[in-house]
């Protein structure tokens, strides 16, 4: 890893936080211009509005419809699978208390009509339209994500039983996904343009609180991180290794952690937490399962700024993250973190769960921000959720190999 490659890596990230620098300097120094390029912002979005349903459907459908195996059990996938809930779950039980005790906002940016934010439903129907919409119409628009996810799991296990990638319906999923993220790099690259205005609008409008609350979010999300590094993966360690768990893996995990860093890349950690494990002594059936996988489906640190998210923007809008909210948010953050990152164009489609289920009548306000709030942290994210691979790898081996998998791998290289 050369300097070259971690400039690469983190070229387009300096490039979105510039302008959203240079945006917020502008709506504060010309605050009437700021507010005159918004509509430059608002086509970015529109257009992120208008790619993110064919983008669901097809990856989705498609993912399912060409697998090559039915066949979803087995001792190290489930054990993986279950770990990657959990562990996202604490991340997000964790974030939503500290929002509480440290809240992001303290004061909203806009006062809102309550009727405007919507009342909880009753649990039933919750339910119904979490996961069904009215009609086939009613699956096309953007505040159904949920449903939305449900019917293209289904349709592409239907697809698979009838021939899957062998059919011209399982062909032209895979097609339309890969042609649907050509349309997402191509509107990509108008992004810093985008949040340039975007920002200049929010600071033109709303002042020093766009700052200083951005401030306030990552003041407690970075410490946040590396305290869970050094607390919740000694435990995970311990855990699944024992009494050597801990030193062990302490031993090993800074070569992956630098890599996430340096890469910002949870797919590019993938063979230096495969050497890592080799020599930590972890099956190689084990380290083959648990690290792909958890590439793309580990993701305490996303689960960590999903909270975050919410509870910012709900700060925004003046309104209080109520214990009666845990559940809802939790969940949330754990399908869109670790059941929607192995989707391509998953982070964006991360955001329209959020905004469609939180914040379904203030998309065009919320999107942008939650947006901005994930370029900001995704540094330390992408550590927490590529290194953890390595961690996790012991807890899936302490059910696999038995408790003392970890003294036979020791004593066996002594």
């Amino acid at each position: 890893m050369d300097k070259k490659s971690v400039a690469r890596n983190y070229r387009f990230l300096a490039i979105m936080l510039g302008a959203m620098i240079l945006g917020a300097i502008v709506g504060w120094v010309a605050p009437d211009f700021g507010n005159s390029i918004s509509f430059l912002g608002t086509v970015f979005i529109n257009m992120m509005f208008c790619i993110v349903v064919p983008l669901v459907f097809a990856s989705i459908a498609g993912a399912v419809a060409n697998m090559k195996s039915r066949k979803r059990a087995g001792k190290i996938m489930g054990i993986t699978i279950a770990t990657f809930v959990v562990t996202g779950a604490i991340a997000a039980v964790i974030m939503f208390v500290l929002v509480k005790i440290f809240p992001p906002v303290l004061t909203a940016w806009t006062e809102l009509p309550s009727e405007e934010m919507g009342e909880y439903a009753t649990l039933t129907q919750m339910i119904v339209n979490f996961f069904t919409a009215e009609d086939f119409v009613g699956l096309l628009s953007r505040r159904a994500m949920l449903p939305l996810i449900v019917f293209s799991l289904l349709f592409g296990f239907a697809v698979n039983l009838n021939g899957g990638s062998e059919t011209m319906v399982g062909k032209f999923l895979e097609d339309l996904t890969n042609v649907m993220l050509k349309f997402v790099q191509i509107v990509t690259y108008y992004a810093p343009i985008a949040f340039f205005a975007i920002f200049a609008d929010l600071v033109a409008t709303y002042g020093s609180q766009v700052t200083v609350t951005y401030g306030r979010a990552l003041l407690l999300y970075y410490p946040l991180c590396f305290i869970y590094i050094f607390t919740a993966w000694p435990l995970f360690a311990w855990f699944g290794g024992g009494k050597s768990g801990v030193k062990t893996m302490f031993r090993h995990i800074a070569r992956p952690a630098i890599v996430s860093l340096g890469t910002c890349s949870s797919v590019a950690t993938i063979p230096t937490n495969m050497e890592v494990a080799a020599e930590t002594g972890i099956s190689k059936d084990v380290s083959d399962m648990v690290l792909p996988l958890g590439a793309t489906m580990h993701m305490d640190g996303s689960c960590f700024s999903c909270v975050l998210k919410i509870a910012f923007v709900w700060g925004v809008f003046g309104r209080e993250m109520s214990f009666s909210s845990l559940i809802p948010v939790v969940l949330v953050a754990v399908l869109s973190s670790v059941g929607m990152s192995g989707v391509p164009g998953g982070g964006y489609i991360g955001e329209y769960i959020i905004c469609s289920i939180f914040f379904p009548e203030q998309m065009t306000v919320a999107f942008p921000i939650l947006v901005a709030i994930g370029n900001l942290v995704d540094p330390p994210a992408t550590m927490i959720n590529s290194a953890g691979d390595y961690v996790v790898s012991y807890i899936v081996s302490r059910f696999v190999d038995g408790k003392d998998w970890l003294q036979k791998a020791l004593s066996g290289k002594n």
